[in-house]
C-alpha cells in the first residue's frame, strides 16, 4: 500500500485493496509498506507499518538519536518542505471539509525561522525505572543503572526516556540537564519512582528568553534542605546564563505545579521577554509561546488580519496571560481580556501594569456567562473579537453568544483547525471567512496553527 498524504496526528494515510481509508502510524507519506491492521471502523482502519517495500522520496535523515522512541518530533525523518505542505493541507481541508467554508484567501503557511532548538521552556522528568533500549533488552544483561532523566514514553506514562542530546532548546539545556544528572547520582540522590510514588527529585524544567537567560525550575517530592541547597547551588555555580533558580516541593500524585508554594533559591523568580517593546515577566507558572520568534509573527499576523484604525473596542476571548491584548492594545481605543483562569487574569493584570498599558481591562469569569447586556453597555460593544480558545474550541454557547453580539470583524487564532473549522461552521450564515493562514509553531511534528478572518454579513 502506497501511502499518500499526512492525516490527523501526523499518521500517514493511504487506502487498501477495497478502497477503504487507512491511518498508518510508523511511516510517513510517500513510503510504500505493508502495515498490521490495530483497529478497524466501519469507514477506517488504523494500522501500523511493519514492513517498507519502498521509502518515500520525502524522507530526511532524523537529526535525533532518540528519534523512533521518544515521541517529541515525529516528523524528524519527513523533508520540511513536506512538512509545511502537509500542515497546510490539514488546514485548508478541515475548513472546507469539517466546516463546509468557502470563498475564502488561503494565505501561504508561515515557516518557522528556526527548525530546530526553537523551543524556549523544556520539562524533563526524573525516573528511577528509565525505558530500557531494545539493544540493552536483547543483550540479555543485568542493567544496572535505571536511572532517567528525560520525557516520559508516549503512552507509557510511568517509562521515562534518558535523554543523552536534544535538539528543542539551545545550550546549555542539554549541558544543564546531564550535568544535574551527573550531580544527583554522585550524591545519591533518589529518582522518583512513578509508580510507587516515592524518591526525592521529580522534575527539572529549563525556560529561556530571547537574551538566552535561564531560568531552572526542580520539582521536589519532598524536603531535604542539605540535598536541595547541594543541587540548586551547584547549577548557580556551574552556569551563569541561569538568572533565577526555582523549586517545589511536591508530594501529590501528579506533577502539575499549579497549585503549589513555588519558591525562589536565587535570583528575582522570573525572566524578562520583550515583543515591540512591552515587556513580560516570566516565572516557573507563566504561560507563554513556546516558539518565541514564531509567536511575535503569530500575533503580527493576528493584529493585521484585525486591521485596527485606532479607534476600536476589541475583545480578546480566552486572553490568558493577555500577551495578543497588549501586543494590540497601541493600535485600539480599547482592549477587553477575558479569561476563566484566575492566576492569568493575575499575570495579565501584573504584566498591563509593568508596561504602564491603562487602555487593557481584564476579566476573569467563564465566557459563556460573562457577556451580559450589562457587561457590553460598561464595557462597550466591541468592533472586533479576538479568540485564541483551546484545543478543544470553543463552547456552543460562546459562539452563540458572539454571533448575538454582531462584532463586525472576528480573528480566530486556532491550535486545531478541526475544532476551528467546526465553530466557523456554526457561524457561517453570519459571518463570511475572508482569509486564513496557518502559521508553524512546532516544525519536526504534526501540530500547526491557524488564523482566520470573519467579517458580518450584510442583514
Amino acid at each position: 500500500m502506497k501511502l499518500q498524504t499526512a492525516g490527523a496526528k501526523g499518521v500517514a494515510v493511504g487506502k487498501n485493496v477495497e478502497g477503504k481509508t487507512v491511518f498508518v502510524s510508523g511511516a510517513v507519506p510517500g513510503d510504500v509498506v505493508n502495515a498490521q491492521v490495530i483497529k478497524s471502523k466501519k469507514n477506517y482502519i488504523e494500522a501500523e507499518a511493519v514492513e517498507f517495500l519502498e521509502y518515500s522520496p520525502y524522507r530526511v535523515e532524523p537529526r535525533c538519536q532518540h528519534f523512533g522512541v521518544c515521541g517529541g518530533c515525529k516528523w524528524q525523518n519527513l523533508s520540511y518542505q513536506k512538512q509545511l505542505e502537509f500542515k497546510e493541507e490539514e488546514v485548508m481541508n478541515n475548513l472546507t471539509r469539517i466546516g463546509k467554508i468557502e470563498g475564502f484567501k488561503k494565505v501561504n503557511i508561515l515557516p518557522s525561522e528556526e527548525q530546530y532548538f526553537y523551543r524556549n521552556k523544556l520539562e524533563f522528568s526524573f525516573s528511577n525505572s528509565r525505558w530500557l533500549t531494545f539493544n540493552e533488552i536483547k543483550s540479555g544483561e543485568e542493567i544496572e543503572d535505571r536511572n532517567a532523566l528525560g520525557f516520559h514514553i508516549p503512552k507509557q506514562w510511568s517509562k521515562v526516556l534518558d535523554i543523552k542530546e536534544c535538539y528543542l532548546q539551545k545550550e546549555p539545556s542539554n549541558q544543564i540537564r546531564l550535568f544535574v544528572k551527573e550531580l544527583v547520582q554522585k550524591y545519591k540522590m533518589e529518582f522518583y519512582d512513578l509508580k510507587q510514588q516515592l524518591g526525592f527529585l521529580r522534575t527539572l524544567m529549563i525556560r529561556s528568553n530571547s537574551k538566552n537567560e535561564l531560568l531552572v525550575f526542580v520539582q521536589f517530592f519532598q524536603e531535604n534542605k542539605e540535598k536541595r541547597e547541594i543541587l540548586l547551588s551547584s547549577i548557580q555555580e556551574k552556569f551563569s546564563e541561569v538568572k533565577t533558580i526555582m523549586y517545589a516541593i511536591n508530594p501529590k500524585g501528579n506533577d502539575s505545579i499549579y497549585d503549589l508554594s513555588v519558591e525562589t533559591f536565587s535570583g528575582e523568580g522570573y525572566l524578562e521577554e520583550e515583543i515591540e517593546g512591552l515587556k513580560f515577566k516570566i516565572g516557573a507558572k507563566s504561560f507563554f509561546q513556546t516558539n518565541y520568534k514564531q509567536a511575535v509573527r503569530l500575533y503580527e499576523i493576528t493584529r493585521e488580519f484585525a486591521d485596527l484604525k485606532g479607534d476600536e473596542i476589541v475583545y480578546d476571548l480566552y486572553t490568558g496571560t493577555g500577551t495578543i491584548a497588549q501586543f494590540i492594545s497601541k493600535k485600539a481605543k480599547k482592549v477587553i481580556g477575558v479569561e476563566s483562569v484566575p492566576e492569568a487574569i493575575k499575570a495579565a493584570k501584573e504584566n498591563a501594569k509593568y508596561n504602564q498599558i491603562e487602555n487593557c481591562t481584564f476579566y476573569c469569569g467563564d465566557m459563556k456567562d460573562i457577556f451580559t447586556d450589562e457587561f457590553i453597555t460598561e464595557n462597550g460593544h466591541p468592533d472586533v473579537i479576538i479568540a485564541d480558545p483551546p484545543r478543544d474550541g470553543m463552547h456552543k454557547k460562546v459562539v452563540e453568544t458572539i454571533l448575538n453580539i454582531r462584532a463586525e470583524k472576528i480573528v480566530y487564532v486556532s491550535c486545531n483547525s478541526a475544532t476551528q473549522a467546526r465553530d466557523l461552521e456554526l457561524m457561517k450564515d453570519q459571518y463570511q471567512v475572508v482569509k486564513v493562514q496557518a502559521v508553524d509553531m512546532f516544525p519536526q511534528t504534526h501540530h500547526v496553527e491557524s488564523v482566520a478572518l470573519l467579517k458580518l454579513k450584510a442583514l
